[in-house]
C-alpha cells in the first residue's frame, strides 16, 4: 500500500510539475514579449536617427559660424580694397592689381553666401526631420511603456501561481522516496517532462499510449517500481 501511495504521490508530483511547465512556456511566449521587443527595436532606431540628427545639427551650426566669420572678414576686405581702389594715387599696374584682388574677394563673398545659404537650407531641412523623428521616438517610448507594463502584470499573475506550484510541489517531495524521485528526475530530462503514466483499466500506457499485451503487463508489474515495456516510464497501476 505504502509503494502503492509513493507512485499516487509521483503522480501528483508530474501534474505540478507538468502545470509548472505550462506556467514557465507561458511567461517566455506572451504575444506582448515580441510586440514590446519590436517597440524596443524601432525605438532604439529612432532613437539612433534622433542623436545621428542631433550630431549633424550641431555640426552645421559649426560650419555655419566659421562660414559666417570668414563672410565677415571677406566682406570687411572688400570694402578695404573698394576704397583703396577708389581713392586712386596709385599706377596703372597697381591699380590693376588691387582691381583683380577686389573681384577675387567679391567671388569668395558670394561663395561664402552660397555655402552659408546651402548650411541653412539643409538645416532648416534636419530640424524639420527631427522634429518629425522626435515624435516618432515619443510614441515608440510609449508604446514600448504600454507593453512593459501589460508584460509586468501578467508576469506578476503567472509568477503568483508559480509560487502556489512550487509550494505544493516541495509539500509533494517529502512523500516520495529519493531513490523514486531520482528516477522520476532523471526519466522527466528523457521523456519531455512525462515520466510517469497512468495504466488504465484497458491496460494502456498513458506515458506512451500503447497497449500492453498479458505478458508485457505482468513484466511491467513485477519490476519495481513498474516500469512500461515500451516507453520506460513508471506505471501507476
Amino acid at each position: 500500500m505504502k509503494a502503492f501511495q509513493s507512485l499516487e504521490d509521483l503522480l501528483d508530483l508530474q501534474s505540478l510539475d507538468l502545470a509548472l511547465d505550462r506556467l514557465l512556456e507561458q511567461r517566455s511566449s506572451l504575444p506582448e514579449l515580441q510586440a514590446y521587443r519590436a517597440a524596443h527595436e524601432q525605438a532604439e532606431t529612432v532613437a539612433r536617427r534622433l542623436a545621428e540628427l542631433d550630431d549633424r545639427l550641431r555640426t552645421i551650426g559649426l560650419e555655419v559660424d566659421k562660414a559666417n566669420g570668414e563672410l565677415e572678414l571677406a566682406e570687411t576686405k572688400v570694402v578695404q580694397q573698394e576704397r583703396r581702389l577708389f581713392a586712386g594715387g596709385m599706377s596703372a599696374k597697381e591699380t590693376e592689381n588691387l582691381r583683380q584682388d577686389v573681384e577675387m574677394l567679391r567671388r569668395k563673398v558670394g561663395e561664402l553666401e552660397d555655402q552659408v545659404l546651402e548650411l541653412l537650407e539643409e538645416r532648416e531641412r534636419l530640424e524639420a526631420e527631427r522634429v518629425g523623428v522626435a515624435e516618432r521616438l515619443e510614441a515608440a517610448r510609449s508604446e514600448e511603456s504600454r507593453l512593459s507594463e501589460i508584460i509586468k502584470e501578467a508576469w506578476a499573475k503567472i509568477d503568483a501561481e508559480i509560487a502556489r506550484k512550487e509550494e505544493r510541489k516541495s509539500a509533494a517531495v517529502q512523500l516520495i522516496p529519493e531513490d523514486l524521485l531520482a528516477l522520476y528526475e532523471r526519466l522527466r530530462e528523457k521523456k519531455e517532462g512525462v515520466a510517469v503514466g497512468r495504466l488504465d483499466e484497458s491496460w494502456i500506457c498513458g506515458g506512451c499510449h500503447l497497449k500492453l499485451s498479458a505478458a508485457e503487463r505482468q513484466e511491467a508489474l513485477s519490476e519495481e517500481p513498474p516500469r512500461c515495456p515500451h516507453c520506460r516510464r513508471i506505471l501507476v497501476p
